[in-house]
């Protein structure tokens, strides 16, 4: 238990950011999943069209620290091979 008055502001500060990265990061793992079943349905355009969206949000995440940098762009890049491999 915080025992300080900065410890103690730091503790609401922590839950009120906790709450705001979770939404963040639900958020951005809808984008992804509708990537992701549209490459399942193989629906080429469907995956552009939720990549349009997911990346940035990905890349949004990764600034905010809710994710790794590296992270983001690995999940990007392996997103983007598989709808390349859609037009195949």
């Amino acid at each position: 238990m915080a025992n300080t008055t900065s410890a103690k502001k730091a503790t609401r500060k922590i839950a009120r950011r906790t709450i705001i990265n979770k939404s963040r990061r639900t958020q951005m793992r809808g984008s992804v999943r509708s990537v992701e079943e549209a490459i399942e349905r193989g629906d080429r355009d469907a995956a552009l069209k939720a990549m349009a969206r997911a990346e940035p949000e990905l890349m949004k995440a990764a600034q905010r620290s809710i994710v790794h940098k590296n992270s983001a762009s690995r999940k990007v890049s392996r997103l983007v091979h598989q709808i390349a491999k859609l037009a195949k």
